[in-house]
C-alpha cells in the first residue's frame, strides 16, 4: 500500500514538473489606447519619441500625412501597446528592438518608458548589469572614441561638458556595470525612441526624473535583443509584437513566432494569416493574433452581407 501511494505521490511530481517546463510567455502588456491634445511644437516625432509609437505609424493611424503640421488643440489618437518581455522582481529591463525601459518594483510592472539607443554601428551591448553610480546635474567626459569621431569628422574635439542646458547627458545619469554606457536624459527628446546614440541609453527628461527617484545604487538589472515578442494574457487573448532587427542578431521572425507558440502549446489558438501581415508591417505595437478573434470577426462581418 506504502508503495502504491509513494508512486502516486511521484507521479504526481513528475506531471508538475512537466508542466512547470512549459516555457511561460509573457502575459502582460504595458501602455494602452488614448487621445493627446497637441501641444505648441509639437511634431509626429515629438509626439512619438514622447509616448513610444514611431512617427510614421502615428500619422497612419491618425489619417495624416508622414510630413503632416501639427496644429495646438489638434486631437491626436495614440496606441502604444507593447508586449512586456518577461517579469523581474524589481529591477530594469530594456529590449534593445522594442526602444522600451520597463522598471519593476515590489514584484510588479511600476513603469515603462520609451528610450533612444545605440545606432547601428554603436549598438548598445546586452547583458546583466548594476547601477554604480547615480549623478544629479552630471559632467559629461568624453570617452576618447567619440572624441577621435569628432575629430574624424572635422569637428572640434570636446574632451569635457559641463553641466548646464548644453550637456547631452541632461540632469540625470546612472551609471552601469556594462563598459562604456549608462541611462541618462537628453536634450534632444525627439531622439528618444530612435536609434542615434553612442550606446547609451536615453529618456525623456520628465520620464529620467521620475526613474531617478525611485533607484538606487547597486539596482540590478538586464538589457535583451528580442525583436519578436509573443504574449498571452491571463485572459487567454495572444498578442504578437514585430519590430525591425536593427542589429541583425534576430533570425528568422515567423520561425520565431512558431518555435514560440510550440513551446506554448498554442500553435492551434493562432491566426497565422494575421501573424505574416504584423511580422510584415513591423509596427512596434503589441497586435492581436488569436485564432479566436479572427473567427469572431468573420462572424460579424458576415452577418451584416
Amino acid at each position: 500500500m506504502k508503495n502504491r501511494i509513494l508512486s502516486c505521490l511521484l507521479a504526481a511530481a513528475s506531471a508538475v514538473a512537466a508542466a512547470n517546463d512549459t516555457p511561460r510567455l509573457p502575459d502582460t502588456l504595458s501602455g494602452g489606447e488614448f487621445t493627446y491634445m497637441v501641444q505648441k511644437g509639437d511634431s509626429l516625432g515629438r509626439v512619438g519619441s514622447r509616448f513610444g509609437v514611431d512617427a510614421a505609424l502615428l500619422a497612419r493611424l491618425n489619417g495624416l500625412e508622414s510630413n503632416a503640421r501639427l496644429q495646438p488643440a489638434q486631437e491626436l489618437f495614440v496606441e502604444n501597446r507593447h508586449i512586456v518581455p518577461e517579469h523581474l522582481s524589481a529591477g530594469i529591463l530594456i529590449n534593445l528592438p522594442q526602444r522600451m525601459l520597463f522598471f519593476f518594483k515590489d514584484e510588479a510592472l511600476s513603469a515603462s518608458y520609451p528610450v533612444g539607443l545605440g545606432r547601428p554601428d554603436w549598438p548598445t551591448p546586452t547583458g546583466k548589469f548594476k547601477v554604480l553610480t547615480m549623478e544629479e546635474n552630471p559632467t559629461w567626459d568624453v570617452p576618447l572614441s567619440i572624441q577621435e569621431e569628432m575629430r574624424l569628422e572635422g569637428k572640434e574635439v570636446i574632451t569635457q561638458v559641463p553641466p548646464g542646458p548644453n550637456n547631452p547627458l541632461g540632469k540625470y545619469w546612472l551609471g552601469l556595470s556594462l563598459p562604456a554606457i549608462g541611462i541618462h536624459g537628453t536634450i534632444a527628446p525627439t531622439s528618444v525612441y530612435r536609434f542615434q546614440s553612442h550606446g547609451c541609453i536615453r529618456l525623456h527628461p520628465d520620464d529620467i526624473f521620475a526613474l531617478f527617484a525611485n533607484i538606487s545604487v547597486n539596482l540590478a538589472g538586464k538589457i535583451i535583443y528580442r525583436p519578436v515578442l509573443l504574449a498571452q494574457l491571463p485572459d487567454g487573448r495572444i498578442f504578437l509584437e514585430a519590430h525591425p532587427d536593427v542589429y541583425k542578431q534576430g533570425g528568422n521572425p515567423l520561425q520565431r513566432v512558431q518555435e514560440l507558440a510550440a513551446e506554448a502549446d498554442i500553435t492551434e489558438m493562432i491566426d497565422w494569416e494575421k501573424v505574416a501581415q504584423v511580422i510584415k508591417q513591423k509596427e512596434g505595437l503589441a497586435r492581436e493574433v488569436g485564432a479566436q478573434v479572427a473567427a469572431e470577426v468573420s462572424q460579424r462581418e458576415a452577418s451584416h452581407e
